[in-house]
């Protein structure tokens, strides 16, 4: 009986660890060359664990995971809309990898269920399966490279969960979202038109500035008035989210997130 509870706890480890290899497959499509990525990027930043001196939680793998994820869907908005303008593109690529689509993703891969937080309610932390999927996109890259993480985002998302047709032309109003902020957090928020111009083939371009009280908050072109607002506003909430701290005290950060995304 003794020996068999010590077999029972040297086996448990392996087998819990198995587990994580085969969920971790059923999400990629492939299994995992270090594992040690794949954990981190589902740590979140309230259950962080000290190894070696230092805290290790997904934020890391999330800001590398960020860059190569807009690198990717940057590659693949370019070849899929041939001869679109650069605010088209700016646009559709923002709304790939803006935090409501990526909290969506995260669900339906069921990348949500992996997450290790000590967060009480998930449901008003939402942008923690963002956050996340990025950390694992992170965790792709440096566990296998480039060419593995364009493929899983091309296979198992883009071509399974996302219509980027439907999403190109979906009408997202980001200076709604950037006003309702403001007036939920009583600080005024203004459309500047700082510069209107042309360009070589007489098309006008219209350059707007967003100001979150004293703050320039964002700075949009556009090739209409109303273009360079949206992009104004995205970037703003964009700033708001990367730097809560000029607008708001540290303790209500989580609140600005949940608002932003």
């Amino acid at each position: 009986m003794y020996i068999k509870g010590i077999i029972d706890r040297i086996k448990f480890p392996f087998r819990k660890e198995k587990e994580l290899y085969s969920c971790f497959y059923k999400i990629l499509g492939f299994y995992p060359s270090d594992i040690h990525y794949y954990k981190q990027a589902i740590h979140h930043k309230s259950s962080s664990y000290k190894k070696e001196g230092s805290w290790i939680n997904n934020e890391r793998l999330e800001f590398l995971g960020d860059a190569i994820l807009d690198a990717i869907i940057s590659d693949v908005v370019f070849q899929h809309f041939k001869g679109k303008r650069e605010g088209f593109l700016t646009n559709t690529r923002s709304k790939i990898v803006q935090r409501e689509t990526l909290n969506k993703v995260a669900v339906e891969i069921k990348l949500d269920k992996l997450i290790i937080s000590s967060t009480h309610s998930h449901s008003h932390n939402s942008y923690i399966y963002g956050n996340a999927f990025e950390a694992l996109i992170g965790a792709i890259y440096l566990d296998k490279g480039y060419i593995y993480c364009k493929r899983f985002v091309e296979r198992r998302i883009l071509k399974r969960l996302i219509n980027i047709d439907k999403l190109a032309y979906k009408e997202v109003n980001f200076k709604s979202k950037l006003i309702e902020w403001g007036q939920k957090k009583h600080i005024e928020i203004c459309f500047d038109l700082i510069e209107e111009s042309k360009e070589d083939t007489c098309t006008p371009i219209f350059i707007t500035q967003a100001r979150i009280g004293d703050f320039i908050g964002g700075t949009g072109r556009g090739y209409s008035k109303k273009e360079s607002q949206q992009i104004a506003a995205q970037n703003a909430l964009k700033l708001i989210k990367d730097s809560p701290n000029l607008f708001i005290s540290t303790n209500q950060e989580d609140q600005i997130e949940n608002s932003t995304d």
